[in-house]
């Protein structure tokens, strides 16, 4: 009984993502932060990038592969991708449909003002440990309606614009009642550690296409530059120039996929000074060069 419940339950979800996915890939919806994601057949384990978000599949699964770790994520389970770390990703379509799910991005305002909102001092139950980036958490029946009401949401206009916040502090909400609560409460602990590293993550982002040094990227997150280096690595498994040249790679590849610029402007783009060393880089990590991509 429980398990029909829970097949009719995914097949109600598969319902409501479907139109939304025109194609394969991430699609954006009608309200920001939130996409579909859809994979016509199997995708190869390769590397991968997400913002901080939750990622909830409706059909088919993927598999996540970060460091020593393997953590499966389908119908039956989401994931919480707390800081954007580099990892990789296999896919697998169902034998009779794509692979469906939504991909929710966390704004770390409304995290901080529900977590203040619940009475949930932030760092009063956080583990001393650095909490892992990634986690796969169950999708329970309460985790279910909120993307339901969520998808339902998206195809209806007005109720879009005048819920879609409402919809999007609910599923928030909920995650910070499940079993990886302590992950996200950590994001807006300003004086832990964790929050910290999610800043100068933030930073580096938004600026990864400049030069930039360990002590740059320590000053954002106020720590001495040996302590950042120590948490950062901890956090994210990579060194600061490690993680900055995955990032630029990823970001290349990207542009060569989505549009179609020559192998020298994307290095140029990404913050490359030389297109050699790019190419040379790029062909290590991808085990492709850049102009075979670009060609594909």
């Amino acid at each position: 009984m429980l398990l029909t419940r829970h097949l009719d339950a995914n097949a109600t979800l598969v319902s409501l993502i479907a139109p939304l996915s025109t194609r394969d890939g991430f699609v954006q919806t009608a309200l920001p932060g939130v996409q579909v994601l859809r994979a016509s057949c199997d995708v190869a384990r390769g590397p991968q990038i997400y913002e901080p978000s939750l990622v909830i599949i409706a059909q088919g699964s993927k598999l996540a592969y970060l460091g020593p770790r393997t953590l499966e994520y389908g119908a039956g389970h989401y994931l919480i991708q707390a800081l954007p770390v580099p990892f990789e990703c296999e896919t697998f379509a169902a034998p009779d449909g794509p692979m469906l799910g939504v991909s929710v991005a966390i704004d770390r305002v409304m995290l901080g003002e529900l977590v203040l909102a619940m009475g949930l001092a932030p760092g009063r139950h956080i583990p001393a440990q650095t909490p892992e980036s990634m986690t796969s958490a169950v999708l329970d029946d309460a985790m279910r309606g909120c993307v339901e009401r969520l998808l339902r949401c998206l195809h209806d206009p007005l109720e879009c614009q005048i819920m879609g916040q409402a919809r999007l502090r609910e599923l928030l909400f909920v995650a910070l009642r499940g079993p990886q609560a302590d992950v996200l409460r950590a994001l807006v602990e300003q004086q832990g550690q964790f929050a910290r590293i999610a800043a100068s993550l933030s930073h580096l982002h938004a600026h990864y296409t400049e030069p930039l040094n360990v002590e740059t990227l320590a000053s954002c997150a106020n720590m001495s530059a040996s302590t950042f280096h120590e948490h950062f690595k901890r956090s994210t498994l990579l060194s600061p120039v490690q993680y900055l040249k995955r990032l630029r790679l990823l970001r290349a590849q990207q542009l060569l996929l989505g549009e179609g610029l020559g192998v020298a402007q994307v290095a140029h783009r990404v913050g490359y000074q030389s297109t050699s060393q790019f190419s040379r880089e790029y062909k290590r990590y991808f085990e492709r060069s850049p102009g075979d991509e670009r060609a594909a």
